[in-house]
């Protein structure tokens, strides 16, 4: 598959900070490429370069293998964490005023299918409610027809049902032939949408892949958890890691039909048992650290 976007050694300083060191990659046509990292790590400073709207100090950013022109804002969606719109306008008619931006604007019926607009065209935007809102945000970043959509945090707020919602419709839309550039705190909705994650931290990537290949490249072991008093008797036979906390031990093991099994053959009820696979968040904890950071 080609790629649609090409970042090399992109740089953003300003006078006493820099925002992005040294980051590089490619995004392939039709996929949805995930952007992660904590607060500060220079996720949208990346984005809003590559969407146009602020000067690298370095680097370059190809569309299509070509510096981008005039054309290539008529040719991309954007979809704000932060967007005004005017109270006063109803969402049919935000939609209509969108669409008079652009030389070539999306169908209006399949605008508001496409995002299931149908039942609040009368409201007006100061009466949505979040989900809503960002279905309406998800459509006005869709108006012009983009090949190319950017999506910053699209379900920061919303409800589990709203945010569920709003990520079939990015399916939907992937499944259309659209390119999806994202970011998000999310690490489940990165690990449901994103073909492809870049991890940032400091301004730089510091890990690449699939979801699956992050996950498999940083932990390879899954964590079985008991109660102790029905293990304790039967730990010198087990061939595995493990670490007690209070009345229950987790036992890390890369074979899991294996531990399984001889825990069965030493006579352990595992009626209480709980079995955790490693998942994008473990990978994101592991690379950046847990402490908080302003």
């Amino acid at each position: 598959m080609m790629s649609i976007l090409r970042v090399t050694n992109l740089k953003k300083r300003y006078k006493t900070i820099t925002a992005v060191e040294d980051v590089s990659f490619e995004v392939e046509e039709g996929s949805c490429f995930g952007l992660l990292g904590p607060n500060g790590a220079g996720k949208t400073t990346t984005m809003e370069i590559i969407e146009n709207i602020i000067e690298p100090t370095s680097g370059s950013v190809l569309y299509r293998g070509q510096p981008r022109n005039d054309s290539f804002r008529q040719d991309i969606g954007i979809q704000f964490q932060h967007t005004s719109l005017l109270n006063f306008l109803s969402v049919k008619e935000t939609l209509y005023c969108y669409q008079k931006l652009y030389r070539k604007p999306e169908d209006f019926e399949w605008l508001i299918k496409r995002c299931d607009l149908t039942p609040l065209l009368d409201q007006r935007n100061n009466q949505l409610s979040g989900g809503q809102r960002q279905r309406l945000m998800l459509a006005l970043a869709l108006v012009n027809r983009p090949n190319l959509i950017f999506l910053d945090e699209p379900s920061t707020g919303l409800d589990p049902q709203s945010r569920r919602y709003l990520w079939d419709i990015v399916k939907e839309i992937k499944k259309d032939g659209k390119t999806i550039i994202m970011t998000t705190h999310s690490m489940e909705e990165a690990q449901y949408l994103c073909d492809t994650i870049a991890i940032m931290d400091r301004g730089l990537i510091i890990a690449q892949g699939s979801p699956a290949e992050l996950i498999t490249r940083y932990f390879n072991t899954n964590t079985i958890t008991l109660p102790l008093r029905s293990v304790e008797p039967h730990l010198s036979t087990l061939d595995c890691t493990y670490q007690v906390d209070g009345l229950s031990i987790s036992l890390q093991t890369a074979n899991v039909d294996k531990t399984l099994s001889l825990l069965i053959s030493c006579g352990v009820d595992l009626s209480e048992m709980s079995v955790k696979s490693a998942n994008l968040e473990d990978v994101f904890l592991f690379l950046t650290g847990k402490n908080l950071r302003d």
